[in-house]
C-alpha cells in the first residue's frame, strides 16, 4: 500500500513547468565598481532602483566606487568601544552615582529581608 506522502509525476529538484507564465523578470542594468586594488565588480541592479555610491569589493573588502580613475580610499574603522564607554556617552557621572546608590540600596534591602 503506497504512503500518503507520495507525490506522483514529479521528481525532487525539478523546476516548475511554464516558468514564464508565473513571473515577469524585472528590467535590470549592470553597474561596475572599482576599488583601490584595481579589482572591478559588476552587479546587476533593478533599472528603477537607486544606485549606491559605494560597494564593498568582494575580493579584498575595500570600498569600491563607480569612478575607475579615482576609487574611494580605505574607510577609517571606528575604534572598539567597551560597554562602559557607551554607557558614559549616555550618562553623566552624577547620573551614574545616583543609579549605583539606588542599586546598592536595593541590594542591601534584599539582603536584610532574606536574613
Amino acid at each position: 500500500m503506497p504512503s500518503g506522502n507520495l507525490i506522483r509525476g514529479t521528481r525532487i529538484g525539478t523546476a516548475p513547468e511554464r516558468r514564464a507564465e508565473r513571473y515577469q523578470p524585472v528590467p535590470c542594468r549592470a553597474v561596475t565598481y572599482w576599488c583601490r586594488n584595481d579589482h572591478h565588480t559588476e552587479i546587476r541592479i533593478a533599472a528603477d532602483a537607486e544606485v549606491p555610491e559605494v560597494w564593498d569589493c568582494p575580493r579584498c573588502g575595500l570600498p569600491a566606487g563607480r569612478d575607475a580613475q579615482n576609487p574611494p580610499g580605505r574607510a577609517r574603522p571606528e575604534p572598539y568601544k567597551t560597554h562602559l564607554a557607551y554607557v558614559k556617552e549616555r550618562r553623566s557621572a552624577e547620573e551614574g552615582e545616583a543609579i549605583l546608590a539606588e542599586a546598592l540600596a536595593d541590594l542591601r534591602r534584599r539582603r536584610t529581608a532574606a536574613q
